[in-house]
């Protein structure tokens, strides 16, 4: 049928339940001359009577009843379609979501966004994954649900919204050596280096400004987690420079200590980043919200002008001249 005589279908799949004109006009909520020229239409177009006269009664004829039940499905869907939504409910919600995140990601807000999933959707499983260059590629593909990291050039398409903020610290050994002495830049590129790379590049953000004062670092480990590099400095004389959030919430357990950086580097931010095809999608609405929510528990001091990427050079940036003070 066209689409303009959907109502038709409706009116035949009333006639169809109820087998009569009388019981099909009502359930229409329209008169029984209606209801008859409505029937005539139907015959007309389906080359068949559908009801037919049997004693006092009226029957449906074979190809009636081969239609009554194709034709209800159809009609129940479409009203289905056009139903309101039913309201969200949290609890209710069964369904796995794939999200991709580091390490550090999952040590500063993992514990607080499963016991939030735990209280309010306990049907709910998160599977993390780790962090690639192909995260939009994954995004729109359907390949996965949710990213949360340091990104650069997105697909326009692509929406994002600010998780947290943090910025950068020196982490050593406690006993290390530079923990003696006001902390140097040429104590700093003097030093072994470890990098955290977790989408394996080399390289970044602070090379970049080390480069533009014209000095480089040796990094002699990259590894892409936070954790192991946070071993390594507890383990040797390597430096590293990561995350403040991260490194003070582990350098107890693991003695370490915790110095500004001899240079000016900026704070960055992390994003939620998804596609629109789950803009609008009540449950992924909800696990949004649900890591909303937990960085603004565990992280909730925002930074001033946080970078959004740490793959370019930082054109603010230059040696500061302030004193460096130790943070730990």
């Amino acid at each position: 049928m066209e689409t303009a005589d959907f109502g038709l279908l409706v009116g035949l799949d009333a006639l169809l339940q109820e087998g009569s004109v009388t019981g099909a006009a009502r359930r229409m909520g329209l008169s029984t001359p209606a209801m008859s020229h409505a029937l005539a239409r139907i015959r007309t177009r389906l080359g068949d009577p559908l009801l037919v006269r049997s004693g006092r009664g009226m029957v449906l004829t074979p190809r009636a009843l081969a239609l009554r039940l194709p034709v209800n499905e159809v009609v129940t869907a479409a009203r289905r379609t056009l139903e309101r939504e039913r309201p969200f409910v949290a609890s209710e919600l069964a369904r796995t979501f794939i999200v991709h995140a580091t390490d550090y990601v999952l040590a500063i807000l993992g514990s607080t966004v499963d016991r939030i999933l735990r209280n309010e959707a306990p049907e709910v499983c998160l599977r993390f994954v780790p962090n690639t260059p192909d995260d939009p590629t994954l995004l729109r593909d359907q390949g996965s649900d949710l990213a949360v990291g340091i990104y650069g050039d997105l697909p326009q398409e692509m929406r994002s919204r600010q998780l947290l903020t943090d910025r950068f610290v020196c982490v050593v050994r406690r006993a290390h050596p530079v923990t003696r002495t006001r902390f140097t830049l040429e104590q700093y590129v003097g030093l072994s280096h470890i990098q955290v790379a977790p989408r394996g590049k080399p390289g970044g953000y602070i090379d970049d400004v080390l480069h533009e004062r014209g000095v480089a670092r040796k990094v002699v480990r990259a590894v892409p987690y936070f954790m192991t590099a946070l071993q390594l400095a507890a383990e040797t004389d390597y430096a590293l420079t990561m995350s403040e959030r991260l490194a003070k919430r582990f350098a107890g357990p693991l003695a370490l200590s915790l110095l500004e950086a001899p240079m000016k580097l900026r704070p960055y931010a992390l994003s939620l980043v998804w596609h629109p095809r789950v803009d609008s999608d009540p449950g992924h609405r909800f696990l949004r919200d649900v890591f909303l929510r937990a960085a603004g528990e565990v992280a909730g001091d925002r930074h001033e002008a946080p970078r959004s990427r740490l793959d370019a050079t930082d054109p603010t940036s230059g040696q500061s001249r302030k004193r460096r003070r130790r943070v730990r």
